[in-house]
C-alpha cells in the first residue's frame, strides 16, 4: 500500500476512534514545525498498526491503556479512555486493565490513572446528562 493510501486509511480509522472532533482539533493546530509527525502518526499508527486484522480494535484499546499506564503518559491515557468506548470498551473493562496496572506497573501508576479516568467518566456523564436534556427540551 503507498503512503497515500496508508494515510487516508489511517485518517479514517483516527476519526472512527478518537472521534471527528478530536481528530478536526489536531488537524486544525498543526504547524509547518508539527505536519510531518501528524503525518507520521496517521500512517503508521492508525493507517499500518490499528488495522492491522490480528487483533480487534477493543483489544487494542485495552492494550494501548495498559501501556500508557505503564509508560506514565497521562495526556495520551486521558485521550485513550474517551476513545475506548469508541471501540466498546466498558467501564468495567477499564477498570480490570488497571487493576492489573496495579500489579505490573505499581500502584501509584495505577492510583494516577484510575483518577484520570473517573475525571474522563464523571465528564462523559456531564456531557450525556446536557445532550439528554437539550433533546427533552419541544
Amino acid at each position: 500500500m503507498d503512503d497515500t493510501k496508508r494515510y487516508q486509511q489511517g485518517m479514517k480509522v483516527r476519526r472512527a476512534v478518537l472521534g471527528d472532533e478530536h481528530v478536526d482539533r489536531a488537524v486544525a493546530t498543526t504547524t509547518d514545525f508539527t505536519r510531518d509527525f501528524q503525518d507520521f502518526i496517521t500512517r503508521n499508527a492508525w493507517g499500518e498498526i490499528w488495522t492491522r486484522p490480528g487483533l480487534p480494535r477493543h483489544t487494542r484499546s485495552l492494550l494501548t491503556l495498559a501501556m500508557m499506564v505503564a509508560l506514565n503518559r497521562s495526556e495520551e491515557f486521558r485521550m485513550h479512555v474517551k476513545a475506548a468506548f469508541n471501540n466498546g470498551v466498558t467501564r468495567d473493562q477499564i477498570k480490570e486493565v488497571l487493576l492489573q496496572s496495579a500489579i505490573y506497573c505499581g500502584v501509584p501508576a495505577a492510583n494516577a490513572a484510575f483518577h484520570i479516568a473517573a475525571e474522563v467518566f464523571t465528564e462523559m456523564d456531564s456531557t450525556t446528562e446536557t445532550n439528554s436534556k437539550k433533546r427533552k427540551r419541544p
